[in-house]
């Protein structure tokens, strides 16, 4: 995860991009939940790490903490920081705009990658969240991987015991379907080309992408619906929940896909 965030201009390192992508998540959502009485919980968001350690990746007042409720979440960063975006400035040009992004999780870069033990924590989280909340929308895992997994020192098995937890993980159900699992792949190989939702492993570059393809959920129609008409994404049914190497704006509204609060009351 220190290797360079690939298409990325200026140069960005992964666990800097992925460290973003999940705080503006959580920013996000708890913005599109704030009703007149405060954030609603219609999420409890946890954050998984893994490297030389496997735990909530929660820092501050959460640390260790595991599924926390949206509302929570939101009155709880660890700090604030003041970052610049470029805004329209009403005449087509840019102009940069100082903005307050709040802080849950920091970038760390360190260890092998233990998935398979990362994804078996996943699937403990999720489990015990159905066995309360049986009647639940699915619970959705978003697993960001740079690397192929360490768990065993032939890669072979190590994709069959990744395949395999993955396989359990998403037959875990509630009454309203069974655990949804995105897979975003971010691979160092200058030469991989991006992919977004396929249909097949067809173009995908080695077995390890084929091997996160093929463990991803099927997106949901809902999802589809959703891709295409806020985001132009152009998903056909029957695509997977698998990114490779598509570009941070991407990736972001890939995240976003899932139950819209705008839904519910």
């Amino acid at each position: 995860m220190a290797d360079a965030m690939p298409g990325s201009d200026p140069p960005r390192k992964k666990c800097d991009a992925v460290a973003d992508i999940v705080n503006n998540l959580i920013r996000n959502l708890s913005l599109r939940c704030a009703r007149e009485d405060g954030v609603r919980d219609y999420f409890y968001v946890g954050v998984i790490g893994y490297g030389s350690t496997i735990g909530s990746a929660y820092c501050g007042s959460l640390t260790g903490q595991e599924l926390v409720p949206l509302s929570v979440l939101a009155k709880s960063p660890a700090k604030i920081e003041e970052r610049t975006k470029k805004t329209d400035d009403g005449a087509g040009g840019l102009i940069q705009q100082n903005v307050k992004f709040p802080i849950w999780f920091e970038p760390k870069s360190e260890g092998g990658t233990p998935m398979c033990h990362a994804l078996g924590l996943a699937k403990t989280w999720v489990q015990t969240w159905v066995n309360l909340h049986p009647e639940s929308f699915p619970p959705t895992v978003i697993h960001i991987t740079d690397g192929e997994s360490t768990d065993s020192p032939d890669p072979a098995e190590a994709n069959r015991m990744v395949g395999e937890v993955m396989g359990d993980l998403t037959s875990i159900a509630s009454i309203d379907g069974n655990a949804l699992l995105l897979n975003v792949h971010v691979s160092s190989k200058s030469s991989v080309k991006p992919i977004t939702f396929p249909q097949d492993d067809s173009n995908l570059p080695d077995e390890y992408s084929k091997m996160l393809f093929s463990g991803a959920s099927n997106l949901t129609e809902s999802m589809v619906k959703f891709a295409n008409e806020a985001h132009g994404l152009g998903i056909n049914t029957g695509a997977k929940a698998f990114t490779l190497n598509s570009d941070l704006g991407i990736v972001i509204q890939a995240l976003d896909i899932g139950t819209r609060p705008s839904n519910l009351r």
